[in-house]
């Protein structure tokens, strides 16, 4: 009898000892998480943004992307997460669905907590509303970032109402990085429309200081001056609280 439930408990503790593992196994696959796990000491989170962004079709397995699925629920977290005072947006993408990067851009725009975004490598095509969408933005001095009109693939009905939908589209995310960054509508589109400046299609390939120059990004920089701008965001936000308070 003693036995038998000695035999019982240790079952009981390995079955204990399973359960963080098979939790934390469903949180890599699906990404569905109630606290990003962070540090204890630490109050900003990191979110990287790499590969291609995945939308509502599944892309290749042999493909690196990110799922906004995965992303949505991490952002929501952040938010209610009072631990975490700020987030760092990492981004090296070529770009993807252009409804997931822009649901992806408007969640982090609506946070009420400080954001600061840096590209590094490359933050092309829907990754460029993606950058801007954050309070402060950083783009090394090497990396580039690709301009140009949306694209539609697969079966395409040639009608007037698909053009028309591709421009009401093409419009959504010409507001959207106009009203996040310095850059003008006009000077926007022009790099859009580009022709000669990308091999073999429409568009503009900024590099580094052009992307600053031009009014898109804030500032060239890395990770040192983006984590300390990032810092100099959470005090302000402390103070405005403290005023609040007061």
């Amino acid at each position: 009898m003693n036995k038998f439930s000695s035999e019982n408990q240790e079952g009981q503790q390995g079955d204990k000892e399973n359960k963080p593992s098979g939790l934390l196994e469903k949180i890599q696959q699906l990404g569905q998480t109630n606290v990003p796990q962070l540090s204890q000491d630490s109050k900003i989170h990191c979110l990287t943004i790499v590969g291609q962004i995945e939308g509502h079709m599944q892309l290749p397995p042999h493909n690196k992307t990110t799922k906004y699925e995965h992303l949505i629920p991490q952002i929501v977290a952040i938010e209610q997460n009072q631990n975490i005072e700020g987030l760092l947006v990492i981004l090296n993408t070529v770009g993807g669905d252009v409804e997931a990067g822009l649901a992806i851009s408007e969640m982090l725009a609506s946070l009420s907590k400080p954001t600061v975004s840096i590209v590094l490598g490359g933050g092309h095509s829907i990754g460029v509303p993606i950058a801007v969408s954050c309070d402060y933005s950083f783009i090394a001095e090497t990396a580039t970032m690709t301009i140009h009109p949306i694209r539609l693939t697969g079966l395409v009905i040639g009608v007037p109402q698909t053009f028309e939908y591709l421009d009401k589209m093409q419009e959504r995310v010409v507001n959207f990085v106009t009203k996040h960054s310095n850059i003008a509508e006009e000077t926007f589109k022009e790099l859009m429309f580009a022709k000669g400046n990308l091999t073999r299609d429409i568009g503009t390939n900024v590099v580094g200081h052009d992307a600053v120059e031009t009014g898109l990004i804030h500032e060239v920089g890395g990770i040192g001056q983006a984590m300390k701008k990032l810092n100099e965001l959470i005090d302000m936000n402390k103070q405005k609280s403290e005023v609040i308070v007061q």
